[in-house]
């Protein structure tokens, strides 16, 4: 939005980068585990600008633009030294993240899921645990007429 705002005001050269910090998360889609870019700071960017009367006239009336971070009415300005180690350690943060990060679970408790593989493979089961920690859930099936809680891992079980 902000982006092609500035084209179209011919504001490239005060208006000079525009930067919006993501993380990558793991989340199982469809029981497979799939990259997704999350925002570090939802409803916040970072710009690189000039700051003239006509830069901050186009960065504020952009739609989607509610506020700034401000001192006194006006944006507060960031030392390039911050802003960089700022995006460094978010660099740094987005590997740490990539490795560490808790796949995201698309199913809920109480929903009827279909087992994939394993030797419980094709029976079906309402979920009555889920264990994000250990990227498990445990459903419970119908095995020989009784109700049988079974531990899975997310990757194991599928929506019907």
């Amino acid at each position: 939005n902000l982006e092609a705002r500035i084209a179209s005001m011919n504001m490239e050269n005060r208006i000079h980068e525009v930067v919006i910090p993501t993380r990558e998360v793991p989340e199982f889609k469809n029981g497979k585990k799939v990259m997704t870019e999350k925002k570090l700071f939802p409803g916040y960017l970072l710009c690189r600008t000039v700051l003239d009367d006509d830069a901050w006239y186009v960065i504020r009336n952009t739609p989607g633009v509610t506020g700034f971070v401000n001192q006194g009415g006006k944006p507060s300005p960031m030392r390039r030294k911050d802003v960089e180690n700022f995006l460094g350690v978010e660099a740094d943060r987005k590997q740490e993240q990539s490795k560490k990060s808790k796949p995201m679970f698309e199913y809920s408790m109480g929903e009827t899921v279909r087992v994939k593989e394993g030797p419980f493979a094709d029976f079906s089961g309402e979920i009555i645990e889920i264990n994000e920690d250990q990227l498990k859930v445990k459903v419970l099936v119908n095995i020989f007429g009784r109700e049988t809680p079974v531990e899975l891992e997310f990757a194991q079980v599928a929506r019907l």
